[in-house]
């Protein structure tokens, strides 16, 4: 598929829906007609032995409401400029934003103001984003054959999302010039990169660019952050859920460490287990702390590029890890892994 972009469009306001969410504060603004996309060549699903894939998704034509969905097609795209105003509340983008995968693991972004990360809990080993949100948009966060979305993002980071942590609480994506989103699949990995402008929190604006990258085996994702200048506060973390403790160890050469949780913090039921972690190098983090909604890893203020990775493991994924001590060992595996060869791929 040829590299398409949809412009800015001043006129257009969209508001954008979660039903895991609550609904966001600021007054919605009134929709105006979104012309359509024309695609340059027609999308072709990945490859049935395809090992990664990443895509984003948007409503084709402009007859979509953005209170319900209300049927309709979505069009592939490799990369697209949020229109002006688009927020959350709105079906603009299948399932939220852009989503990746691999056998094991799925995840997805809120290409929105909440730049939360949610997980795909699969059953399956084969790609399955092509096929999820078309018929209906609610269908995902039901159980169905190949999995679910499985994390209550609410108002944290997700898994590993990111924003600035100031004033005793993160600031998110709610005042951003510009976003442009891609994606990118090759044989042995796919990445989704997202590109910022003017984003401002308090009295500082600058530039990010984040990157999501999968790779054929496990479950991690690796996540990069390129900040255009020095600032103090900029983070990730992991979504607080009461009664499940974090976890936190660091390697034994004290270069690298990891923040964790395992328990019951699944949308599925209360008796479903998740764990979730982040790995992060010592010398690029100024602290860890708790914030109000999340478990929080706070990077030294850089330009240069940081560099962490998520994992997400499902007792009903198939052939999981169904255990807090089997979820241990594996992120102990790992964490050696780092400290001998500096990455996960």
């Amino acid at each position: 598929m040829k590299k398409i972009i949809i412009p800015l469009l001043a006129s257009s306001a969209l508001i954008f829906t979660s039903c895991k969410e609550e609904k966001k504060e600021t007054e919605k603004k009134e929709i105006e007609p979104i012309e359509e996309v024309q695609a340059q060549e027609t999308w072709k699903k990945p490859a049935t032995n395809a090992k990664t894939y990443a895509e984003l998704s948007i409503r084709k034509g402009d007859d979509w409401e953005p209170k319900k969905f209300g049927g309709g097609e979505f069009i592939n795209v490799e990369s697209l400029q949020l229109p002006e105003g688009h927020s959350d509340h709105a079906y603009y983008i299948r399932y939220e934003g852009p989503g990746w995968e691999n056998s094991q693991v799925g995840y997805r972004f809120y290409l929105d103001w909440r730049n939360a990360i949610d997980i795909w809990g699969k059953k399956t080993d084969t790609i399955v984003l092509p096929y999820v949100g078309q018929d209906n948009y609610e269908d995902y966060h039901h159980d169905s054959p190949w999995g679910q979305d499985i994390l209550k993002a609410g108002k944290s980071l997700g898994l590993g999302g990111y924003g600035r942590y100031v004033q005793d609480s993160v600031a998110h994506f709610r005042n951003v010039e510009k976003t442009l989103a891609s994606v990118e699949n090759s044989e042995n990995s796919s990445a989704v990169t997202l590109d910022y402008e003017g984003w401002k929190t308090g009295d500082t604006t600058i530039d990010l660019e984040a990157k999501f990258s999968i790779y054929p085996s496990d479950r991690f994702s690796k996540i990069t952050l390129s900040p255009s200048q020095e600032i103090e506060g900029l983070c990730t973390g992991i979504v607080k859920f009461d009664d499940v403790p974090l976890i936190e160890k660091k390697s034994e050469n004290g270069e690298w460490g990891y923040i964790a949780t395992y328990g019951t913090q699944t949308l599925v039921s209360d008796e479903d287990q998740l764990g979730m972690a982040i790995f992060y190098k010592t010398s690029e983090v100024e602290k860890t702390q708790e914030g109000p909604y999340d478990h929080l890893v706070i990077f030294k203020p850089t330009t240069q590029k940081v560099t962490y990775y998520i994992l997400a493991a499902w007792e009903q994924e198939k052939n999981g890890i169904t255990t807090k001590e089997s979820f241990l060992k594996d992120l102990d595996t790992k964490l050696d892994s780092l400290q001998q060869n500096g990455k996960l791929e």
